[in-house]
């Protein structure tokens, strides 16, 4: 399977597996990137889902700000709940009621958060959703991370040992809770490990529904700086055999391939996990949006449009 595409040509036509496949893509942003945008309707369509990332060191008032902002445009905001930095079950309350009550949210994605140490009692995903205070606010939806390519600071030893007891038991989790579970999973450029790696986690008696992590339209140079950062280590490998090729540095890169593939596996086998596109967009919102709106057909027509 081919694994990036290299491309400045601009689709002559959507390809409909695609554009079924990019229903309901979701995007993530920080408030720093979307204060950036003037209006998310010229870009996005109506309830698309925007998630929120919270960077170390970013005030709680900013993201709040940044979702009620999202929401009153008509968007599906879900910020990132990173339990190492959440210093205890006070703060968490006060974080849930603030997005709640300040900006109408209800989903969230929980994750352990890019930092070494916690902050306080909460150190993964796992402990805040055993919190119930998700469930007591009225959450509807709930997503965790997903790690196609493992993750080194969970299985230091290369394995997927741990990875897969955490995500077997948010699986039985989500048997417990009111909301809706998804996994959301890094961004990756390969089809093929991802295709296994998710009939892997079918088969090991997950069915939380997966949202598959691609980063938008950017420069490989962008690609490997956020790929080294973000620890996607196969992809990474694959990257910079890319890069050796010097007259493709300054190309840009487009998710187009790794997308279609997987578009039209999904189009042959109805029950496959993945069934949402998440979007990190390296390479800029506006870029990202516009990548959509050229491949997604009417599953990408902004809500100015619509």
């Amino acid at each position: 399977m081919s694994i990036l595409n290299f491309s400045s040509d601009k689709n002559s036509a959507v390809n409909p597996a695609l554009e079924a496949f990019l229903k309901d893509f979701s995007i993530e942003v920080m408030p720093r990137t979307a204060a950036k945008i003037e209006s998310f309707k010229e870009l996005l369509p109506q309830n698309t889902r925007i998630y929120i990332a919270h960077i170390e060191g970013t005030p709680i008032h900013e993201m709040v700000d940044t979702a009620k902002r999202l929401s009153e445009e008509g968007y599906n905001v879900m910020p990132h709940f990173p339990a190492r930095i959440i210093e205890n079950k006070k703060v968490l309350i006060d974080w849930i009621n603030r997005y709640k009550n300040e900006a109408g949210v209800k989903d969230a994605l929980l994750l352990a958060g890019g930092v070494n140490y916690p902050y306080g009692d909460f150190h993964s995903s796992m402990d805040l959703l055993d919190s119930g205070e998700f469930d007591k606010a009225g959450f509807t939806n709930l997503h965790v991370a997903g790690h196609p390519e493992g993750n080194m600071d969970i299985d230091q030893d290369g394995s997927t040992k741990n990875v897969d007891s955490a995500i077997s038991w948010k699986q039985e989790f989500s048997k417990r809770t009111d909301a809706k579970m998804a996994m959301a999973t890094q961004f990756c450029f390969e089809s093929g490990p991802v295709i296994e790696w998710a009939d892997r986690m079918a088969s090991i008696g997950v069915d939380i529904p997966i949202h598959i992590g691609v980063a938008g339209p950017a420069k490989l140079q962008t690609m490997i700086k956020f790929s080294m950062a973000c620890g996607v280590g196969a992809s990474l490998r694959v990257l910079k055999r890319r890069a050796k090729d010097v007259t493709k540095l300054l190309l840009p890169f487009k998710p187009d391939q790794f997308l279609t593939e997987l578009a039209e596996h999904k189009s042959l086998n109805p029950d496959f996990l993945i069934t949402n596109v998440h979007f990190f967009p390296l390479g800029g919102i506006k870029t990202n949006a516009n990548w959509t709106i050229e491949n997604g057909g009417t599953s990408a027509i902004p809500a100015l449009q619509s």
